[in-house]
C-alpha cells in the first residue's frame, strides 16, 4: 500500500474516535430524510469520508462522520439529489467541532505534514 492510500484509510483507533464522538448516525440524529429508510438500513453503521478518499481524503478524525447504511448510500448517490445538501451538513457538522476545519486541512498533500491532526 503507498503513502496516499494508508494515509487515506480510517485505522481502527480512529474508527473508534469516531464511533464515540457521534454517538449514531449524524443524519439519522437530525431525522433527516428518513421516510423513505428501512430500519435494517439505520441499524448497520459506516464511517464516512467528508472528503473522499478518491479526492485525498485523510483518514481522520476530522474527516470522518458515522453515517447508518441507508444514509452513506443516500449522500454517495448524487443521483438522488442529496449530495450537496448532506455533504455541507456534514462539513458544518465538523467545523462546529473543529472551528479551523477546512477542506485542504484533511486532504493528502505530499508536501505538508500528514498528521496535522493526530496530535
Amino acid at each position: 500500500m503507498n503513502k496516499r492510500s494508508k494515509a487515506c484509510q480510517f485505522d481502527r483507533k480512529t474508527a473508534e474516535a469516531i464511533v464515540n464522538r457521534d454517538q449514531g448516525c449524524m443524519f439519522c440524529n437530525l431525522h433527516y430524510h428518513l421516510e423513505n429508510s428501512l430500519l435494517a438500513d439505520r441499524s448497520v453503521f459506516d464511517i464516512m469520508h467528508i472528503v473522499n478518499k478518491s479526492h485525498g481524503g485523510l483518514g481522520v478524525i476530522q474527516n470522518g462522520a458515522q453515517g447508518c447504511r441507508y444514509h452513506h448510500s443516500l449522500m454517495d448517490d448524487g443521483n438522488k439529489g442529496f449530495h450537496e445538501e448532506m455533504l455541507q451538513m456534514a462539513k458544518n457538522y465538523l467545523i462546529s467541532i473543529y472551528p479551523e476545519w477546512t477542506e485542504e486541512s484533511v486532504t493528502y498533500n505530499k508536501n505538508k505534514d500528514l498528521f496535522i491532526y493526530r496530535k
